[in-house]
This record gives C-alpha cells, structure tokens and sequence, in this order.
C-alpha cells in the first residue's frame, strides 16, 4: 500500500489523476438524463484544488470523499425534488390522472373487472377496499399497481 502512496507523490501525478476522474464524471453526467455523478465531480474538483496547493494524497481523498458524500446527501434531495415536478411522465406514469371506461364491471370483493384506457384494456380495481364500479362507468386512474389499474370515482360527475 505504501508503494501506491509512493508511487502517487508528485503533485502533477495527484492533479492528473484528479482531472482524469472530473472529466469521466463530467462525462458521465452529460451521457445521462438524471444527476447521477455530478457530486464526483465536484468532489474530484475539491480533490484537483487540494492537490495544486501541495496538499497530501490521503488528504486529497478525504476531501473526494467528504466533498461528493456532503453534496450527494445534502443536495440530491433538493434537485430530485425539484427537477422532479419539471419532469415528463412516461410510459404508465402517464396515464395517471387519465379518465378510464369500465368495460367489465369492477368489484374488489370478486376480483374481477376492466377498463380501457386509449383503447388498451386493463385489468382494473377500485381504489376503495370494497370498491365497486358498473361497466359504462368513467372512472379516474389514481394509480397503477403492477398490470393494474386503480380507479376512483369521477369526482363532479
């Protein structure tokens, strides 16, 4: 182990591993469409600026450390958050809030019933335990469990 510590003290050594690790991050931030190294590579920064002034290498992998597990835990949670809200929905998220037609009709108790939903049908189930809902019926989609839909009554109808 003291070899590798060795092997790592010059300073340009330490500031070009430190560079190669923020630009992979930065990459991989681009490459995806959510946050997910973005804290490496501020914490690879904290590190690169530790290394140009001459700090120890141990000392430059606690700030990594330190720096990407602060901004992950402390922030992550804000901008998931955040950016949540301005996201699209997609796939079934989609359907969510969307009206569905009974087209079997839907009793808990029983475990049956059905409901299309933009010519889909699906498999259907009141959101009420003992729910109950006649074939013909609008219903709203309040979620979805596995391949099937949650319903509620329509509200205003």
């Amino acid at each position: 182990m003291n070899e590798i510590f060795s092997n790592l003290s010059g300073a340009g050594n330490q500031s070009g591993i430190w560079l190669v690790v923020l630009i992979a991050m930065l990459i991989v931030e681009a490459s995806t469409v959510s946050l997910t190294s973005l804290w490496f590579a501020a914490g690879a920064l904290a590190a690169l600026i530790a290394a140009l002034l001459g700090a120890p290498f141990w000392l430059q992998v606690v700030l990594f450390l330190v720096a990407a597990l602060a901004l992950l835990l402390l922030i992550r949670p804000i901008s998931v958050r955040y950016f949540g809200k301005m996201g699209i929905r997609t796939n079934v998220e989609s359907l969510i809030g969307k009206d569905a037609v009974v087209t079997e009709d839907i009793d808990n108790v029983a475990g049956k019933g059905e409901a299309t939903v933009d010519g889909v049908v699906w498999t259907a189930r009141m959101k009420e335990k003992e729910g109950k809902c006649s074939k013909g019926s609008i219903c709203n989609i309040d979620s979805i469990e596995g391949v099937k839909l949650i319903l509620k009554e329509k509200e205003g109808v």
